[in-house]
């Protein structure tokens, strides 16, 4: 059957993943977890590789900048991270910037980067994220230590993510994002990652799986994203044989508010798990167009959180718990780092997303702890401790 054809019927005849539960405990092999994303998911998988660098062995970037490029600024995410125009993105600094939240015990050592695997990939046609931004990613990752980079940068692909079949031609940009260059991104990046695998194979529609993200971050819409996420678990992962953990970050305008499962069930990878025991986890974000994410991205200029390129970063920990509740220890319980969300906002947000409640006359506290936090117009900076639970003191330090 060829590659064109599955696309088609995933589009038109795939079945709806089962009512969404909370993730499995599977048999995950803890070295050896990979992650890749496009665009946002791009900038997002560079944040997770580097605040996650002792668990995470492998990277696939798909249109995306080096580490913290935004400094939580939209201008600079538009100008320097993306289109380059108001001079390119400095892998330096953003070595500096690891190497400061390192420091303040934020994120993993860089150290832990060094010896990783890399896959970049950048058409030349990409007129969003342009190829000059791309070649700083790659230099940010020289600088990280001795790494296996492959950076392919030679097919004429607009901005989208490259599965065979796929519904827009090879040099446009245009949703769904996904193109048809007679190339299988999927497998190449996961090939490179894994090194050896076998061939793909048809899918377990059965397989792909819709769970409770609420389970893994409070009130998740508040964050932008989605109260369900995706796992493909392959018919010998789920009977208890030994398994591998891929994390696939969609782009912008590619959630499940726009696409469904498109995003999982079309872009190969799939096919890939199901032939090499590969778990493959798809958190979904949303659209929060009052909140500065109008089209669904990943943060990676803190529109939802200062800390948002951090361990501390309500998207960064949510999805690091998800995979500790899969099996791979990256936060919270049988890990070496607790979970320490933060969550910056006014006092009658905070009430408004369950995170503080009346405690006296015009008075709140936070949810779990009881610690006041002020009146309706104050503003609290609380630290998520466990799902649901907050307080006022810094766990972070």
């Amino acid at each position: 059957m060829s590659r064109a054809f599955r696309f088609s019927v995933c589009l038109c005849l795939a079945a709806a993943p089962a009512a969404s539960q909370e993730l499995p405990q599977l048999a995950l092999d803890p070295n050896a977890t990979t992650i890749s994303g496009l665009s946002s998911g791009a900038f997002m998988t560079v944040q997770m590789h580097v605040a996650f660098s002792n668990v995470i062995r492998g990277v696939g970037v798909v249109a995306g900048g080096p580490y913290y490029c935004a400094q939580e600024q939209l201008l600079e995410a538009i100008s320097t991270c993306m289109a380059g125009n108001a001079g390119l993105p400095d892998p330096a600094a953003s070595l500096a910037a690891a190497e400061r939240f390192a420091a303040l015990g934020l994120t993993d050592p860089v150290s832990g980067l060094s010896g990783d695997r890399v896959y970049l990939f950048s058409g030349t046609e990409d007129e969003t994220v342009v190829q000059p931004v791309m070649d700083q990613t790659e230099a940010f990752y020289r600088l990280t230590g001795p790494s296996e980079v492959a950076y392919r940068r030679d097919v004429p692909a607009g901005h989208a993510f490259l599965a065979e079949g796929a519904p827009i031609s090879c040099s446009e940009t245009e949703e769904p994002f996904i193109n048809d260059c007679q190339i299988d991104l999927a497998g190449d990046i996961l090939r490179f990652l894994y090194e050896h695998l076998d061939d793909p194979v048809p899918t377990v529609p059965e397989n792909l799986k819709a769970f409770s993200q609420s389970a893994y971050l409070s009130n998740p819409e508040a964050h932008s994203m989605a109260d369900e996420g995706f796992v493909y678990i392959p018919t010998a992962c789920a009977a208890g044989a030994d398994c591998k953990l891929h994390i696939a970050f969609h782009g912008c305008k590619q959630g499940i508010d726009r696409l469904g499962d498109q995003y999982a069930t079309t872009t190969g990878y799939n096919e890939w798990a199901e032939a090499n025991d590969i778990v493959v986890l798809y958190p979904q974000a949303i659209s929060r167009v009052f909140d500065g994410n109008p089209n669904g991205c990943w943060d990676w200029w803190g529109y939802d959180d200062p800390d948002y390129a951090t361990k501390n970063g309500p998207q960064m920990a949510a999805v690091a718990q998800m995979a500790t509740a899969l099996g791979v220890a990256m936060i919270g319980p049988g890990s070496d780092t607790p979970l320490c969300v933060s969550h910056e906002s006014f006092n009658s947000l905070h009430w408004q997303e369950d995170r503080a409640e009346l405690c006296g006359f015009g008075q709140f506290c936070a949810v779990g702890s009881g610690d006041p936090i002020g009146i309706w117009v104050g503003a609290t900076t609380l630290y998520e401790t466990a799902p649901g639970q907050f307080q006022v003191e810094d766990c972070s330090r």
